[in-house]
């Protein structure tokens, strides 16, 4: 038997490597069972988590394991007998997370150890490469893809195809490139993390296939720095493919040779639009190049190269083992395949979802997310992150496909999915975003640099109660202008947040400008915290939780608030036991 720890960075930070060590120190020596690792399986909210394998066979998976947890299962997996770990066995309905799912670029991710290339080959891995190289040529490779209808992950949606086929039509003296976008820096969003985490090998296989497709002779990775586990995996799969001929000249005794290598990046937003990753790729300040030409006619190096993100790459093996036809079954008419969401939020169930392209939010966020903590009403899903919008509750019902997105003022981006409850703001939640956007500009745009500075101010304004009339008139006028005038999707996109909310939620503007008045109770300039003396019975907690001394009263006597030192802070209301301090 074997027990296989997940250790991603979700994990570690629940705390499985403590985990791992207590469950090691149980073993002995010449113990027929084994301890493991592998990545995040995207159950993100039940880790730490442990599988027991006989073999490949799933014997069970224990959930939000502990230290302590330890001996039971070492005791379990000895005896065979299981019943002294029911109390940490996933649940029935939890399971349900991952049935509902159809992972493709995940379908590795949790399962195979990501440190082993062996591994990863005992699970078909190379396979698909194996295949392009001695059976395919170039143009079949592009025809699979454009069968599949594959678009771009990263959040444009451009058709895969057309891309590599654009490079590889490009002549060049010199070298072609192969670029992966690892630059994820949507707030919400770590699918690309968890798959070059999880699954390394697999963006490499992707990436050699796109490589061969173009007629690459060298691929570089683009990650932020920020994903240090990611780095190191993808470092140590990169030396295991040299050692197996995957990598390097000749590979697997044809004619085609192609080196890899990894750029981490220092974390600028902006360097996830293609043309600032190549500026930054070549030593200078990530910022956009006007188009065209476009990378694949001039890209890094000046050379013709190829540009996708790791969803997109981490597709393709599948692809060419299955067949285009075979992707291109689900999804819709515009939009083929599977997405990749990473679930966050007012959610029970957070963490990454991989679905067909058709399915509704609805369906994501209550059948696979499990719907809103605390018996909360859904108020708004965001998506796309800072470029994406809002979309409210009404429109759950949307499918998830390119255009049906972008009919709500949304788009799809790269998969963050960030929902929200009733007590959440949506002109803070609008703040949130382009306080995001205006420190990640670049500058090089006038209309961004100032514009989205101007929006923020606005908005700060409002959420203090400083909020004057024909503000939204003012914002809205201010998003157009940026949208028209800014070279890259960062300031393109900016707008969106504050659009979407103004179109579902103007009344939360209105009510913040008009009223001074939060509807959501969130905006602490604009509450007042009091204490409503027939339900006060004077117990006093209230006054010793009160970090600023605001509260006063005698035992057994109604309290009172001082409002000139109050910070609206809410310890008080949390801490009271008799509902006596209203808020509005």
């Amino acid at each position: 038997m074997r027990i296989v720890i997940g250790e991603g960075s979700c994990g570690i930070a629940a705390g499985a490597s403590k985990i791992r060590s207590a469950i090691e120190n149980l073993l002995c020596k010449g113990e027929n069972l084994s301890i493991g690792t592998t990545g995040c399986i995207g159950m993100c909210f039940l880790e730490p988590i442990v599988d027991i394998y006989e073999g490949k066979k799933l014997l069970k998976r224990l959930v939000k394991v502990g230290e302590k947890d330890a001996k039971a299962i070492v005791d379990a997996v000895r005896t065979g007998d299981f019943s002294g770990v029911d109390y940490i066995t996933i649940s029935a309905e939890d399971e349900q997370f991952l049935e509902k799912q159809t992972r493709i670029a995940l379908r590795h991710c949790g399962i195979i150890d990501p440190t082993s290339i062996e591994d990863y080959c005992a699970f078909g891995g190379y396979g698909a490469f194996e295949k392009t190289i001695k059976t395919m040529t170039p143009e079949e490779v592009i025809e699979e893809i454009k069968i599949s209808g594959l678009a771009g992950r990263g959040g444009a949606g451009f058709p895969t195809w057309f891309k590599w086929n654009a490079a590889k039509n490009s002549r060049t003296e010199g070298k072609k490139y192969l670029i992966c976008n690892a630059d994820e820096g949507d707030p919400g969003a770590f699918m690309d993390r968890a798959v070059i985490e999880s699954d390394p090998h697999g963006l490499i296989e992707g990436m050699l296939i796109g490589a061969y497709a173009i007629g690459a002779a060298e691929m570089t990775v683009y990650v932020r720095a920020e994903y240090p586990l990611a780095i190191k995996h993808l470092e140590e799969a990169i030396k295991q493919a040299k050692n197996h001929n995957l990598l390097g000249e000749n590979i697997l005794g044809t004619d085609f040779s192609c080196e890899m290598s990894i750029k981490a990046g220092a974390g600028a937003f902006v360097c996830g639009e293609e043309t600032a990753l190549i500026e930054s790729l070549e030593g200078r300040r990530g910022m956009p190049r006007l188009k065209p030409p476009f990378p694949a006619q001039s890209g890094y190096m000046g050379e013709p190269s190829n540009i996708n993100n790791v969803e997109t790459f981490a597709n393709v093996p599948w692809i060419i083992e299955k067949g285009g036809a075979a992707f291109a079954a689900m999804g819709t008419e515009n939009s083929k395949g599977t997405k990749v969401f990473a679930l966050t939020g007012k959610i029970k169930k957070g963490g990454l979802v991989e679905i067909p392209m058709g399915k509704t939010l609805r369906e994501v966020i209550f059948e696979i997310g499990g719907g809103i903590r605390e018996g909360k009403k859904i108020k708004a899903v965001q998506l796309g992150g800072p470029s994406g919008g809002c979309i409210p509750a009404e429109l759950l019902d949307t499918v998830i496909d390119y255009n049906a997105l972008a009919q709500t003022g949304a788009i799809m981006g790269s998969g963050g999915m960030v929902v929200m409850d009733e007590s959440t703001c949506m002109v803070g939640m609008a703040k949130f975003f382009l306080d995001f956007t205006a420190n990640e500009s670049c500058g090089k745009c006038v209309h961004c640099r100032i514009g989205t500075k101007r929006m923020q101010e606005i908005l700060t304004r409002i959420v203090k109660g400083e909020g004057r009339k024909g503000d939204v008139e003012l914002l809205e006028e201010l998003c157009e202008a940026v949208k028209e005038g800014s070279l890259c999707g960062l300031g393109q996109t900016a707008p969106n947040p504050v659009l979407t909310t103004i179109r579902y939620f103007r009344n939360e503007y209105d009510a913040h400008i008009n009223e001074k008045r939060c509807p959501a109770k969130e905006c602490s300039a604009l509450l007042t915290y009091s204490v409503d003396a027939k339900k006060c019975v004077g117990c006093t907690l209230c006054a010793r939780k009160c970090p600023a001394k605001a509260i006063s009263g005698e035992i057994k006597k109604p309290h009172f608030i001082n409002q000139a030192i109050c910070i609206k802070c809410g310890q008080c209301e949390k801490s009271c036991r008799f509902g006596a301090i209203s808020v509005r």
